[in-house]
């Protein structure tokens, strides 16, 4: 059964209702990692009264859209459409979860494209070595894969599989946000907002660098570095410390990764932080690409980066700015409907009610630089690191790490 919630999001011409369903590939079973993403694809290709064809130009035919995505914590399913033709559309989504066709003829052709996708993905470089490095941090972790899967995995599901998980699939957890009353759901805005409490995380580092390092031997001018922990949930108190190091870090051109790697040295082809929502422990990862003749270069100054913000807490002037394009980075992702509701129910389902836009500035405002510093020693003091390059230059890599970390 669907837990129903409105969302009152001012008055627009037109109509969304967002589906949050608990488990996405983090329940994938063993040797079949990608199935909750073929399940995904196939709930949509058609459902009582509908096949592929007849769903897809009843939604074409009002001007309507209709999208799934598989995350590591969840399935999402929305659909949008103007505001006269929302109540003839509404409908489908209890029918898409409740009672989908799951033809064996779509699923033979959902199992190529996840297959099609993978290949794809493995003609990145920068993907390989993302892939690598969230094994080596997740070990067995449901986090450690990615969410579609991998290709021997993929290859062996069979549409009786699918099938059997399906079974499952109608177990979870659902939950579902619209911003048009024909939801006939609670009011999001009168929720209770008292957020649970969640347990600290306690992180067992292992000691030894080397068993934190790995890397790609690829013939390429380019070399990319990956370097990060895993951290805490969305649910804790300590996310948000973490969001204010991750805007010092990556927020804009006064960035301090900006400022270091490409202003002052001008060297990267790509940098950034990667630091996603997540129930569980979340990755905190700095990823940068540079040519090899730059690479031993860039890892000692990111060696040196990491080390300082281990050791000393952030100004006065690095922390206020963080803050401010941290709650300017808020503002701007209230600025989209799809974003707002399915950020909201996404956070319904892991238990975090409402904050008003004032909380959540009076929260991030009392972060101080000494809480920051507090969880980088506790979450980001023995990182992990994953090199893609030439074998030279990892090797290389790999001496400075052993002797830095």
């Amino acid at each position: 059964m669907l837990k129903r919630y409105f969302l009152n999001n001012k008055k627009r011409n037109f109509s969304i209702a967002s589906i949050w369903i608990k488990g996405g590939s983090d329940v994938d079973s063993v040797g079949k990692k990608g199935i909750n993403k073929i399940l995904s694809s196939l709930l949509t290709r058609g459902c009582e009264g509908f096949n592929n064809f007849t769903l897809s130009e009843y939604i074409e035919s009002y001007g309507a859209e209709l999208n799934q995505e598989v995350f590591e914590d969840g399935i999402s399913i929305s659909i949008k459409s103007l505001n006269e033709h929302f109540n003839k559309l509404l409908p489908l989504l209890d029918l898409i979860i409740d009672k989908p066709t799951l033809s064996e003829i779509e699923f033979k052709k959902v199992k190529k494209s996840s297959i099609d996708h993978i290949k794809k993905d493995k003609e990145n470089p920068f993907n390989i070595c993302f892939e690598k490095w969230r094994k080596i941090i997740y070990s067995n972790h449901p986090y450690g894969f990615n969410t579609i899967g991998n290709a021997n995995d993929v290859s062996k599901i069979t549409y009786e599989d699918v099938l059997l998980e399906f079974k499952n699939f109608k177990k979870r957890e659902k939950y579902i946000i619209s911003n048009n009353p024909e939801i006939n759901g609670k009011n999001y805005g009168t929720l209770d907002k008292k957020i649970p409490k969640e347990k600290s995380v306690h992180i067992n580092h292992n000691l030894d660098p080397m068993n934190r390092f790995d890397h790609i031997n690829y013939d390429s001018n380019q070399t990319i570095i990956m370097l990060g922990d895993q951290t805490c949930s969305r649910r804790s108190c300590e996310y948000f410390p973490l969001k204010v190091l991750e805007s010092y870090l990556s927020y804009g051109m006064s960035a301090a990764l900006f400022r270091l790697f490409r202003e002052k040295h001008g060297i990267t082809y790509d940098l950034g932080v990667y630091y996603p929502i997540r129930s569980g422990n979340a990755p905190f990862l700095i990823y940068l690409s540079v040519s090899n003749k730059q690479a031993l270069f860039a890892f000692e100054l990111l060696s040196t980066l990491w080390e300082n913000f281990l050791f000393n807490p952030l100004t006065d002037a690095e922390i206020f700015l963080a803050k401010e394009k941290l709650k300017g980075s808020f503002l701007l992702g209230n600025q989209s409907l799809d974003e707002i509701l399915q950020r909201k129910i996404q956070l319904i389902s892991y238990g975090i009610s409402p904050i008003s836009e004032i909380d959540l500035n009076s929260k991030i405002d009392k972060i101080s630089s000494l809480d920051i510093l507090k969880l980088t020693k506790k979450y980001l003091s023995k990182p992990f690191l994953c090199v893609s390059g030439n074998e030279k230059i990892c090797i290389e890599i790999s001496k400075m790490w052993k002797k830095n970390f």
